[in-house]
């Protein structure tokens, strides 16, 4: 999740509300041939938002019908954790959640905070540790809280054998830094929304890490046309972070679930094959790596 304050682009996280659950949806997914052609997984979406408070069922019908048949959902904050668990509560055969603290919501409280999340651990099973990170974007001020509730984060997922699902920004380098001194061999995970350089891809990948691509990989000026065809496609994953970063030709509209479809279709056509090869290796990788 990318943190601003302006439009969907952006995003503002700071107006979750409750999804509207007056009554219990079940979907009848009926498989068919177009259905079976493709699956994907968005590995990064935030649909318990209040975005999506009114059109929510629509949105996950839509997914399906592009063929993504699984939609991951990291944590935010103390805040996002009762959304979050009723959408997957919702959508169970759909939705997964995860559990963690944001960068961006670290703040003097920030080892109460833990202590709660980490509580939520016991009570409910997740897929993942997320979403985590350092983000020096916005604010710097708690940097050196930022830095302990990763780590803290990271101890979590060694000893519970789960993923982590990082959110970096102007912080690559940071977390890379972080990240080797705890990497004993059981750390594994994703950057999620990656749109860094090739060096910093490999670089990921060196300590084990995927890469998840996102809309940023569909932007003119984004960069990623020249790092994308070069990606080791065993370390990608696919994802939306919606309802922020939507992909072109959506872009600076809400974003979706069902648009992980046009991510693969990019970096399909930046790496010359055909997508549902794209959809074959990254739906495998997340498969392994989410255990799902």
């Amino acid at each position: 999740m990318h943190v601003a304050s302006d439009n969907l682009e952006k995003g503002n996280e700071k107006n979750w509300k409750w999804p509207s659950t007056h009554t219990q949806v079940y979907f009848e997914y009926e498989t068919n041939h177009e259905a079976q052609r493709v699956t994907m997984i968005d590995t990064h979406a935030h649909i318990y938002a209040s975005e999506f408070d009114n059109d929510r069922d629509e949105v996950v019908q839509r997914a399906l019908a592009q063929g993504i048949n699984k939609i991951l959902l990291p944590n935010i904050d103390l805040d996002s954790i009762e959304p979050m668990l009723q959408t997957e509560a919702a959508y169970p055969d759909v939705c997964h959640s995860m559990m963690g603290l944001h960068p961006c919501y670290v703040d003097n409280n920030v080892e109460q905070t833990l202590e709660i999340i980490r509580g939520w651990f016991e009570k409910h099973k997740f897929i993942a540790v997320g979403e985590i990170g350092i983000d020096l974007y916005w604010d710097k001020t708690y940097r050196a809280e930022q830095e302990m509730a990763f780590v803290a984060q990271l101890n979590w997922a060694k000893e519970m054998d789960l993923p982590v699902v990082i959110h970096t920004r102007d912080s690559i380098e940071e977390t890379l830094t972080l990240l080797r001194q705890e990497q004993d061999g059981r750390l594994r995970g994703v950057f999620h929304c990656f749109g860094g350089s090739l060096e910093e891809a490999q670089a990921i990948n060196e300590l084990g890490f995927h890469l998840g691509l996102g809309g940023v990989s569909t932007f003119k000026n984004g960069g990623m046309d020249k790092v994308i065809p070069h990606l080791d496609m065993q370390w990608v994953i696919l994802e939306t972070d919606c309802p922020y970063l939507a992909p072109v030709p959506h872009r600076g509209k809400r974003n979706e679930p069902a648009y992980t479809s046009l991510v693969a279709q990019r970096v399909a056509d930046l790496r010359d094959v055909d997508v549902a090869t794209i959809d074959a290796i990254t739906t495998e990788n997340a498969k392994k790596l989410f255990n799902i």
